[in-house]
């Protein structure tokens, strides 16, 4: 059995009358902090295990930050991407946090672009693992799996919230079948992709993030997913702080091309190819986007 550490704090904020966000923190307070926005699917425990001994280790705090509807956050779909960044912007105050570095894995991407965009005084640096490409807008990236949620999001803002319950349910009763489950997406996966799936500390991570928070309800996906097919509320050139981008070779859910014209379209960003990484590969590199960060 892999041992996983836990979150020193765990938590809800108000962010306005009558939601909330939750969120779940790893290392020591007071300390250079780091806000991990988790992918599609997931939730504020989506933090890789090797982060979390390391924030313990070195004495730096990660924020995991449960995006509404999973977990204790609040059901809500926003207007678009940039309207996230108020209930950021209330996390950083609540918190007592100056300032902060924002990482985002895949469908997180989009968030932490945001809040770079919005809060430019207050973000230092951000990384962006396998992230997702606008397909609407000046900024469009062509192709993609993506790309299909201009047509399917009129239709999943309608149905998120039955969506989510559904999608809830059937987390719940497949719980038992989760390994399997897992067994069964890497036998489609690139290999890299398949030997983190069998690595102990991953699945213990991943299946507890799915089964222990977001079982509870699961309208988030649904609704990163009409936002994915929405404009952003942002331009890629209002995001002045520096981005190192990351994004596997073999990656078959954001095509790798995508990450390559992200950063040549973002004013000041660096891009770190995982050769023969597919889309997980950015829970393989989280020590080294804290050490890029860091420096930046």
């Amino acid at each position: 059995m892999a041992t996983v550490t836990r979150a020193r704090v765990k938590g809800t904020i108000g962010v306005e009358p009558g939601r909330r966000l939750s969120f779940a923190s790893f290392g020591p307070p007071d300390t250079r902090t780091f806000v991990w926005l988790h992918g599609t699917p997931g939730a504020a425990t989506q933090v890789p295990e090797d982060v979390r001994r390391r924030a313990e280790q070195d004495g730096f705090r990660v924020i995991g930050v449960d995006r509404p509807g999973v977990g204790g956050s609040t059901p809500h779909l926003y207007a678009d991407m940039a309207a996230f960044t108020a209930d950021l912007e209330r996390l950083l105050d609540t918190l007592e946090i100056p300032e902060a570095s924002l990482i985002g894995l895949s469908g997180g991407g989009p968030y932490v672009l945001a809040g770079a965009a919005r809060l430019a005084d207050r973000v230092r640096s951000v990384g962006v693992l396998g992230g997702v490409a606008p397909v609407v807008g000046p900024d469009a990236v062509p192709g993609g799996i993506v790309a299909l949620t201009r047509f399917a999001g009129p239709v999943m803002r309608v149905a998120r919230i039955p969506l989510g319950r559904v999608l809830a349910g059937t987390v719940w009763s497949l719980t038992p079948l989760a390994e399997q489950a897992i067994g069964l997406y890497a036998r489609v996966s690139p290999e890299a992709d398949r030997a983190l799936l069998n690595t102990p500390e991953f699945k213990a991570v991943f299946l507890g993030d799915l089964t222990r928070r977001a079982a509870r309800q699961f309208s988030a996906p649904v609704s990163d997913l009409v936002l994915f097919g929405r404009h952003w509320g942002f331009a890629l050139d209002d995001v002045r702080a520096p981005v190192h981008w990351w994004h596997g070779t073999d990656d078959n859910i954001v095509p790798f091309a995508h990450g390559e014209m992200m950063v040549e379209r973002l004013p000041d960003a660096t891009f770190h190819p995982i050769v023969g990484g597919g889309h997980l590969a950015g829970f393989g590199v989280g020590t080294d986007v804290i050490d890029a960060l860091t420096a930046s």
